[in-house]
């Protein structure tokens, strides 16, 4: 999968294709806010998918935590992509970016050993399964999440 979902999308909640699954997807700004705005998105995903607030909350910070690391650890472009297949009781995150940074972000740069580095047991924490997959000029994190039916 090429990391180019729509060419235009608005930074707020549109369908991308309705078949067998339902899906959105965004291009965020590569800046330490893009968490912030990932999550007031997914947010209002889940809302309209009326998923419950306990897997509402590991949903946004799986979401939180995966695209802090693509900020912090990757180039630009930062996508984000939330689909669930439908009658699934999983929430697919997927989070794509430009591949390895040559440089860590300014945030973990400043950090002592103690003050990151926590996020991926986190995510094993929050998620059925998850993983990453290079492709030229890209890479894709993705997560799924447990949701109730």
């Amino acid at each position: 999968m090429i990391c180019t979902y729509a060419p235009d999308i608005s930074p707020w909640p549109a369908i991308a294709r309705r078949s067998r699954s339902s899906g959105h997807a965004w291009t965020l700004a590569h800046r330490p806010e893009a968490a912030a705005d990932a999550r007031r998105i997914t947010q209002a995903v889940l809302a309209q998918w009326r998923v419950a607030d306990e897997a509402a909350d590991s949903v946004l910070l799986t979401v939180s935590e995966l695209v802090s690391n693509a900020v912090e650890h990757a180039e630009p472009p930062l996508r984000l992509r939330l689909s669930r297949a439908q009658g699934a009781r999983r929430v697919r995150i997927e989070v794509c970016d430009g591949g390895p940074a040559a440089a860590q972000g300014d945030w973990a740069a400043s950090c002592t050993r103690g003050e990151h580095g926590r996020g991926l047991q986190i995510i094993d924490r929050l998620t059925v399964a998850h993983g990453d997959r290079a492709e030229l000029g890209h890479a894709i994190h993705w997560a799924d999440v447990a949701i109730a039916a």
